[in-house]
C-alpha cells in the first residue's frame, strides 16, 4: 500500500511539473520572444469572461482585450483598462489570457513616428485615466474607459495618430442571444445604437499596424 501511495505522489508531481512547464512554454514560446516587444506596442488577448465572450461574438473576432506596452526602467508593462485602469507586468498580463496566447501589433515606421518625446506625451496623456473605473457601458467619454478606447485615445491625443475609424454600436453583430443578454442587462430597452465605439478587433485590423508576435 505504501508503494502505491508513493507511486501516486510521484505521478502527481510529474504531472504538475509538465503542466507548469507547458504553461511557461506557452507564455514565452521561445526564450527571447518577449524581447521583440517595445514601448508603444499594442498587445491583444482572448479573455474568457461572459462579457468578453459577447465582445468576441459582436465583433466577429477572437480578441476581446488589449492594452498598450509601457517600458519603465527597463521592464515591460501593459497599461490596461480593467477595474480599475492600471499598469500590469507584461508576463502577468499574458498569463491572464486564454492559453497564455497573445498578439502584438506595432505602428508601421514606429521608430520614426514614436520618438522618445512622443512616447512620453502618450504616457503623460494616458496618466489621467489611471485608477479610473472600467466603462461597462462603452460610452465615448473620459469619465470611465474601456480597453480599446484607452489605447485609441492614447495614440490619438498623445501622438496625433488615429489607429482606426470609430464605429456606431449598431454596426456590430448584436443579434446573437449572448450579446443581446449583455445589452439588455446593461441598458434595458434603451440601447445606445448610435454610440461611437472602438473594439479590439478594429485595432487588430488597422492598416497602419503590423504584426510583431502572434502566438495563436
Amino acid at each position: 500500500m505504501k508503494k502505491v501511495y508513493i507511486a501516486f505522489i510521484v505521478i502527481l508531481l510529474t504531472a504538475f511539473y509538465f503542466i507548469s512547464n507547458a504553461r511557461e512554454t506557452s507564455i514565452y514560446k521561445n526564450p527571447h520572444v518577449l524581447e521583440k516587444i517595445q514601448d508603444g506596442d499594442i498587445i491583444f488577448q482572448t479573455s474568457e469572461s461572459r462579457q468578453c465572450e459577447a465582445v468576441r461574438i459582436a465583433t466577429n473576432s477572437k480578441f476581446s482585450h488589449c492594452g498598450i506596452i509601457y517600458e519603465i526602467k527597463g521592464e515591460k508593462y501593459v497599461y490596461e483598462a480593467v477595474q480599475p485602469v492600471k499598469i500590469t507586468p507584461l508576463k502577468e498580463w499574458i498569463s491572464h489570457g486564454k492559453g497564455n496566447n497573445y498578439l502584438v501589433k506595432r505602428l508601421k515606421n514606429a521608430n520614426t513616428l514614436l520618438k522618445p518625446d512622443i512616447l512620453e506625451k502618450m504616457k503623460s496623456y494616458g496618466s489621467q485615466f489611471k485608477n479610473k473605473d472600467y466603462d461597462l457601458y462603452f460610452e465615448w467619454s473620459d469619465d470611465k474607459i474601456y480597453c480599446s478606447e484607452l489605447v485609441w485615445k492614447i495614440y490619438k491625443n498623445g501622438a496625433n495618430i488615429e489607429l482606426c475609424k470609430l464605429e456606431s454600436l449598431k454596426n456590430f453583430n448584436l443579434n446573437n442571444p449572448k450579446v443581446k443578454a449583455i445589452l439588455v442587462e446593461r441598458y434595458g430597452n434603451k440601447i445606445p445604437l448610435e454610440e461611437q465605439v472602438v473594439a479590439p478587433s478594429q485595432l487588430v485590423d488597422s492598416p497602419i499596424l503590423e504584426t510583431v508576435i502572434d502566438t495563436y
